[in-house]
């Protein structure tokens, strides 16, 4: 198995770096208060395509020599990753081939064309996904470009956090959402002196469950509305999660969505409820974090606003955040 280090990332954003933006971090003093913790927020949902995984896409596409990619590449993804992919292969001049389940975000279904991708749709399990991907690559010849189990793509990832470090070197803790670890590995490699979290969701918690047993849970039918946090966690992220990572929390939808309508309140900024993730299980583990000086990175902003907005207005949502509300001013 390959062994990854910081070097790794650092050749990543050598790479990488004409090519993404540096992210804007800010914080909320109201928010801070609110929580008993300094809360310091990287906003890869400002990132080009939207999310973080532009990172990841442009580090391998352009680690390629054009001779590997006369055929173009191609990829299964649920939305942000696909779309990367599309951006990153324009930029390089070659083809782009997404495959995306059926109950994909029409909002990421769209960026993908936008980039130019070729979209090809399948059922919603993940055994679909990688058989439809297999006959593509059979009938192309694309390259195969995996959304996070592979060393160029958890390098690439890592460069948030190593930007993160250097626009914030007195963090103590950074929070991560995490569905196939790839984020969530590329940080491990950078992290220091860090404490490092991983955020999932209760209805996908493989990788929290895989952490406690010390093996690899595969996702069986995930219940989220965090559709960015779906997939199995990869066997290599895994690898370098279980030696590195400080812990991996769990939040409910609920608590989710409430972290939503808080960034929101609070920053003005909208993010994607596998982004509010994060900010979740601070907010769910408070004693956790209290006093800290905690980075969150906030993974992407594609959010489709009609499947969104019935859940951000109804009246028991707002009454469940409330509660919670008033918990932390208690507590």
């Amino acid at each position: 198995m390959p062994q990854l280090d910081e070097s790794d990332v650092q050749a990543a954003y050598s790479r990488i770096k004409a090519l993404v933006l540096e992210t804007p971090v800010f914080s909320s003093q109201a928010l801070n208060q609110l929580l008993g913790c300094e809360v310091i927020f990287k906003g890869e949902h400002l990132q080009r395509g939207g999310a973080f995984k532009a990172r990841g896409a442009i580090n391998m596409v352009y680690a390629q020599p054009l001779s590997e990619l006369a055929s173009g590449v191609c990829t299964h993804s649920s939305g942000n990753h696909g779309a990367a992919l599309a951006r990153a292969a324009r930029a390089r001049g070659v083809a782009a081939h997404i495959v995306m389940p059926k109950n994909a975000s029409p909002a990421k279904r769209r960026l993908v064309g936008h980039f130019g991708g070729h979209l090809i749709e399948c059922d919603n399990s993940l055994e679909a996904r990688e058989k439809a991907l297999r006959a593509l690559a059979a009938r192309t010849g694309a390259l195969y470009v995996p959304p996070f189990d592979a060393p160029l793509i958890i390098a690439g990832q890592g460069t948030a956090l190593l930007e993160f470090k250097r626009q914030t070197p007195e963090l103590d803790v950074v929070v991560v959402p995490v569905g196939g670890g790839g984020l969530l590995a590329g940080s491990c490699l950078v992290q220091d002196r860090l404490m490092v979290y991983g955020a999932e969701p209760e209805g996908a918690s493989d990788a929290a469950r895989s952490l406690a047993s010390g093996e690899r849970v595969l996702a069986q039918t995930p219940d989220t509305i965090c559709d960015g946090l779906q997939t199995t966690l990869g066997v290599l992220n895994f690898e370098i999660i279980k030696r590195r990572t400080t812990d991996i929390l769990t939040a409910s939808d609920a608590d989710t969505i409430f972290a939503m309508q808080l960034i929101w309140q609070f920053t003005k900024q909208w993010v994607e409820p596998s982004s509010a993730v994060a900010l979740a299980v601070v907010m769910r583990n408070r004693s956790v974090f209290l006093g800290q000086k905690v980075g969150i990175i906030l993974t992407g902003g594609n959010v489709d606003l009609d499947r969104l907005r019935p859940l951000l207005l109804d009246s028991q949502q707002i009454e469940h955040g409330m509660a919670l509300l008033a918990d932390y001013e208690s507590g």
